[in-house]
């Protein structure tokens, strides 16, 4: 059975709540927290195709890195915005859950319960999710 890895940021409250959804639902999990570890570009682009996303999906466009770096210029390629995230993670969207070949971006959170359903882990059974 997979892993489920969930790819977080400690200060942001949208990832504390996911994994405490997890925990409340007796789901085992590994957290990273990006910042310190950050994923490699191979795994980052794993990641992105298996959310089935765009690479300018998964961008922060409210980082000053995102601006600085000019990655509000549409006619960027997924190659260079997928390198500059590599190199930037506080430009990628957070969190990231991945189980398997299969990862989502649980952002709103109503997105973990939906994947962890669909890949039969249950999921928290909050009626307010």
């Amino acid at each position: 059975m997979p892993t489920l890895t969930i790819y977080q940021k400690p200060t942001c409250s949208t990832c504390r709540d996911a994994m405490r959804r997890l925990h409340d639902a007796g789901i085992d999990f590994d957290a990273i927290n990006y910042i310190i570890e950050p994923p490699s570009r191979a795994v980052l682009a794993g990641l992105i195709a298996a959310m089935g996303i765009a690479p300018r999906d998964l961008l922060r466009a409210k980082e000053p890195a995102y601006r600085e770096l000019g990655l509000d210029d549409p006619a960027l390629t997924d190659e260079r915005i997928i390198d500059a995230m590599a190199a930037h993670p506080s430009l990628i969207q957070r969190p990231i859950i991945a189980y398997g070949d299969r990862a989502v971006l649980a952002r709103p959170a109503g997105r973990l319960d939906e994947a962890l359903r669909a890949w039969g882990l249950g999921g928290p059974s909050d009626p307010a999710s």
